[in-house]
């Protein structure tokens, strides 16, 4: 699913990434551990092409990351990211939310049918009327998750998903995964 090959980044003179090589297979899950600022949250932009790379290689679901700008629609039909960081509007609702988030999405009703099935299915209830801004921490992860999962990636890339969740909803979270 993903190949890393010495795969290094500089900011400036900073090298972040230092020959950085794995594999990962599909259906693997794989957690990415370390100190803050060890390139963590940088090595997953790389993969997912919002951060280039200066040198080595990489190839996600066969897509090689050489050249990003060619390859990058192939790339975003396949990989869900879930950011560290909430991009979501308090003003609006759980299913608005959801459908900025979408290229073409389907008819309001449509869509809060399908986020209370996968949120329920995944074992993270959303409701799709409740405005965000009424959200918990948890609960606005569990938005972030089910937008990323409602394009049916093959891959989904989460960026400190646990980090505003309780032990309950981190547990949910693993048994999910």
């Amino acid at each position: 699913m993903i190949e890393l090959r010495n795969v290094s980044k500089w900011y400036g003179s900073f090298q972040v990434l230092t020959d950085c090589s794995t594999s990962i297979k599909k259906g693997e899950v794989v957690v990415i551990c370390g100190p803050s600022g060890s390139g963590k949250s940088t090595l997953i932009k790389t993969i997912n092409a919002l951060e280039p790379f200066q040198q080595g290689e990489i190839t996600v679901d066969g897509i090689r990351l050489h050249d990003p700008k060619t390859n990058l629609p192939k790339l975003r039909a396949r990989v869900g990211m879930v950011f560290q960081h909430f991009s979501l509007f308090e003003a609006l609702n759980v299913a608005e939310n959801v459908a900025l988030g979408m290229e073409n999405p389907p008819p309001m009703k449509a869509l809060a049918a399908k986020i209370k099935e996968v949120s329920e299915a995944y074992g993270l209830p959303l409701d799709p009327a409740r405005m965000v801004g009424d959200l918990s921490a948890g609960e606005r992860q569990r938005v972030e998750i089910i937008r990323c999962l409602l394009q049916d990636p093959k891959l989904l890339i989460m960026d400190e998903p646990t980090s505003v969740l309780t032990p309950q909803e981190v547990e949910i979270l693993f048994r999910t995964l």
